[in-house]
């Protein structure tokens, strides 16, 4: 914790900054342990303060070791006004992809004499390449999403309801230690299986649907992510076609991603795949987006992105083809990246499963 703090100072300093607040749980987590519902950090050159209020006290002091605790005694912004001026510090920075305009407009009006300046917060850039140990949390929590999915497959059958398979999904992964899911599943059938955000409904599993199933969880502090496309009884042609395309342009991306290319050069590797096969123009979005304590971090995987993958980052890698008023295949795992390519932390199959 202790070196991404050096790191923010560091980039205080590039900045010419002499403080920042971070107000985004997220990165308060991040940067301190802390996961308490109530918690900013404010971070200068010589001091490191988290102020919370008296319900999270205790917790702050257990999480957060090397911070100053602050009881934000009614108002956090008075507090930091507070500590500003006794550091004779007259200018803030603050995180302006996160702040709200009523919460900056309560930070200023408590700031009498300091300037408040917003830009999009350093913290996400810092969290973009993981460490060893945030590793080894993602392919923790990826492990659980391996095991959820064998688990559902004996779920899988004529009749059962899309929001049944969500929930068995959630509760299996809850109660193998996930603080919950990462994000709002994805289970869509049939022609809804061509909706990429098809989130669980009422309709029922039929004989022929394709399946997508897209969920995560968080497990200690950190997501997963995974998407498997099953069917329901036989399997046509048409469907066996676009799901061995997706499968084929999910591995020449696999095998060709490495630190170095952009988001756009990876993207390619699977767009150009299925446009040999005549799908490009049902692969909608991109290839993949980051992933840590969120779902959805840098870098982007994408047509437009020039971002520019290096060893450490955690991405996940999901081509998909969505046949309006037929059906939809996505296929998704998460990888790391290294120098010369990457490490797939997914274990589960791929191969064509029917029921």
């Amino acid at each position: 914790m202790e070196k991404r703090t050096e790191a923010l100072r560091a980039h205080l300093q590039q900045e010419n900054a002499a403080a920042i607040l971070i107000t985004n749980p997220v990165n308060v987590a991040y940067l301190s342990g802390f996961t308490g519902t109530l918690g900013y950090l404010l971070v200068t050159e010589k001091a490191a303060w988290l102020l919370t209020d008296f319900r999270y006290l205790e917790q702050a002091r257990a999480q957060a070791a090397g911070w100053d605790i602050v009881d934000v005694c009614g108002s956090a912004w008075k507090q930091v006004a507070a500590l500003l001026d006794e550091e004779g510090i007259r200018g803030l920075l603050a995180e302006g992809d996160h702040l709200t305009v009523d919460v900056f407009e309560k930070v200023q009006a408590a700031l009498e004499g300091v300037t408040l300046q917003v830009a999009p917060s350093p913290v996400g850039m810092l969290r973009k390449i993981k460490s060893e140990q945030e590793i080894s949390l993602i392919e923790a929590a990826v492990r659980l999403t391996d095991q959820a999915f064998d688990h559902i497959l004996t779920f899988i059958q004529p009749g059962v309801p899309e929001r049944d398979i969500a929930l068995e999904l959630e509760y299996f992964m809850r109660k193998n230690g996930a603080s919950g899911p990462s994000f709002d599943m994805i289970v869509a059938s049939g022609e809804r299986s061509a909706l990429p955000h098809g989130v669980a409904g009422e309709k029922t599993l039929e004989h022929g649907d394709a399946v997508v199933m897209d969920f995560g969880c968080v497990l200690n502090g950190y997501c997963s992510d995974m998407t498997r496309t099953v069917f329901v009884g036989d399997v046509s042609a048409r469907q066996r076609e676009v799901y061995d395309a997706v499968l084929a342009s999910q591995k020449a991306a696999l095998a060709s991603l490495r630190a170095g290319l952009t988001g756009k050069e990876a993207d390619a590797l699977a767009r150009d795949v299925l446009a040999g096969f005549g799908l490009s123009g049902h692969f909608g979005h991109g290839l993949g987006h980051g992933l840590g304590r969120e779902v959805h971090e840098v870098p982007r995987l994408s047509p437009a992105a020039v971002d520019v993958l290096e060893p450490g980052m955690v991405v996940t890698v999901e081509p998909g083809v969505y046949l309006g008023g037929e059906f939809g295949v996505r296929i998704e795992d998460v990888v790391v990246i290294e120098e010369k390519g990457v490490r797939n932390l997914t274990g589960s199959s791929k191969e064509l499963f029917c029921r």
